[in-house]
């Protein structure tokens, strides 16, 4: 029986502890059936056979997105999209354009920009003012945990000096209490039910865009870690369902449906008649915002932050679900056999997630529901070890793990000398013995797996720059592990993430071997091919 691919004449990285490097891997039906040198699989080519020379490149698994928001993404490339923009003049330039060239837009939506344009990471109604003075603007952030606005969006919204901040956010305001223009965390959603309704076909649209950017960088899965009505998106497990029935769902991809922060114990039934597969989608995960950012204080720490001049405040952040009835919620979870997907930046957050999951073990046992505990920010070392006793997998964002602008002027001063040392400890979780996975947050930032090696690899995006941390770093075999088989363990996608006979060829192969060259220079690389299940879902 003769394969249907061939590829040869290259390094093959399986993220196969058995058998970690090889030269050669024969396909058939959509399943790898040798792994080994090109002798090994000479026998199987056939007359069909397509034989793809690697040349010296480097074939790996496919790479999965642990946490990734990529219908958010999508809409942001359609509309008006900052995320390639670094200072404000910048920004303010693309708005106008945008706006001008679509005078007939009831808004001016998208987002993107970075806070450390901005002073204090801020930006004002003013500037919006200025370029947009007749219809209203909202633009998040890139990381979604902060909102621009104009005047207009805050007359719409009914947003004055008088308007108290919600219990999970705060408006932003001047000396004389005025909003200046920028609304964090819930204070957003005061705006968000006034925007225009984003339909079924335009939801489509954005996930077909995500999905083949995603498979240009060489991501063949993915988790979704928001299905539900946030940041006034509906919840778009509708969308995948469609996408998938149709066949156009060529990515595979895990969803965690949104626990509601108003909300307690009574949203479980409700979540489980929700729970549902189609084709490669599956929603059968559940997300739990535990807390907010570091650059604008809403992290939940232990200990309060610190203020522009070192001094101690009295704001140790927001924790959006109440932590005491936390172990009850993952304990039911658990039971129901959900996977918990946690959003964790803060200190205070991550030990409240890491004894929800101790609560749940101890009521029902060890699970197979692979618990993962996303971002991971800022981490006490006492609770470093109880990822591995606990059998949490620490979901990292390597993409953030370095020097700039947002981590020096808007979290290390305001952290502390020594909590700012906690952050990021992906080599600390690897000695310890914590299952690895990685993702990009996208669109928080840039979905490239191989950027996010890179810093996870260099603690740095730019060869020479400062490392931040880097008794932290990866080596790039383990990185590289966790962007593969680690998160594809977070996934339930237990026949993907290595490549091994039987495995399902979901692969890349990169325009070089990373493994050849100094480690400065991983982020050059490139996806060259993309394949899901031995089918071709993207040629450079």
């Amino acid at each position: 029986m003769h394969a249907d691919l061939l590829f040869v004449n290259g390094h093959v990285f399986t993220a196969d502890p058995a058998a970690p490097r090889a030269r050669a891997v024969a396909v058939r039906d959509g399943r790898v059936v040798a792994v080994g040198d090109d002798h090994d699989v000479r026998d199987l080519r056939g007359p069909g056979t397509e034989v793809v020379d690697l040349a010296g490149r480097l074939l790996a698994p496919g790479f999965q997105d642990a946490h990734a928001h990529p219908v958010m993404g999508g809409l942001e490339r359609l509309r008006c999209d900052l995320s390639g923009i670094t200072d404000r003049r910048g920004y303010l330039d693309a708005v106008a354009a945008y706006a001008a060239a679509r005078p007939d837009d009831e808004w001016i939506t998208g987002g993107g920009w970075s806070m450390d344009a901005f002073p204090g990471g801020t930006p004002v109604k003013e500037d919006l003012d200025a370029i947009v003075p007749d219809r209203p603007v909202f633009l998040p952030n890139r990381d979604h945990h902060s909102a621009w606005v104009n005047s207009a969006a805050l007359r719409v919204a009914g947003i004055t000096r008088d308007t108290p901040d919600p219990a999970s956010g705060r408006i932003e305001r001047d000396a004389a209490g005025e909003p200046t223009g920028t609304l964090h965390e819930g204070a957003m959603a005061l705006v968000e039910p006034h925007l225009p309704e984003t339909g079924h076909d335009d939801y489509v649209e954005a996930l077909l865009v995500a999905q083949a950017h995603l498979h240009s960088l060489g991501i063949t899965a993915w988790q979704d870690a928001i299905l539900g009505d946030y940041a006034g998106h509906r919840d778009v497990t509708p969308v995948y369902l469609d996408v998938a029935a149709s066949g156009r769902l060529s990515a595979r991809v895990r969803g965690a449906l949104w626990w509601d922060r108003e909300r307690g114990a009574e949203q479980i039934p409700d979540l489980i008649a929700r729970r549902t597969a189609e084709g490669g989608f599956a929603a059968a995960s559940v997300k739990i915002m535990l807390d907010g950012v570091a650059e604008n204080f809403t992290a939940a720490m232990h200990e309060p932050y610190l203020d522009g001049c070192g001094c101690v405040t009295g704001n140790r952040g927001i924790g959006f679900v109440d932590y005491a009835e936390l172990p009850r919620y993952v304990t039911m979870l658990d039971a129901e056999g959900f996977q918990v997907h946690f959003h964790a930046i803060g200190d205070r957050a991550v030990t409240a997630a890491l004894d929800a999951v101790a609560a749940a073990r101890a009521a029902n046992g060890p699970s197979g529901n692979r618990h993962h505990v996303a971002h991971i920010q800022v981490v006490r070392p006492q609770d470093v070890p109880r990822f591995a006793e606990e059998g949490v997998t620490a979901n990292m964002q390597p993409f953030w793990a370095c020097h700039e602008p947002q981590m020096d002027e808007l979290t290390i001063p305001y952290l502390g000398e020594e909590r700012a040392a906690w952050q990021y400890p992906f080599g600390a979780l690897h000695q310890a013995g914590a299952p690895l996975a990685m993702g990009s947050d996208w669109p928080v930032s840039s979905p490239d797996p191989i950027w996010g090696i890179h810093v996870a690899v260099n603690r740095a995006r730019e060869s020479g720059t400062r490392p931040f941390l880097p008794g932290q770093a990866l080596d790039l075999a383990t990185a590289l592990t966790a962007y593969t088989a680690g998160s594809a363990r977070v996934n339930h996608l237990d026949d993907t993430g290595t490549i091994a006979p039987g495995m399902l060829a979901d692969l890349v192969v990169l325009d070089r071997d990373p493994f050849a060259a100094p480690v400065e220079e991983i982020a050059a690389a490139r996806a060259a091919f993309t394949y899901v299940a031995g089918r071709q879902v993207y040629a450079a």
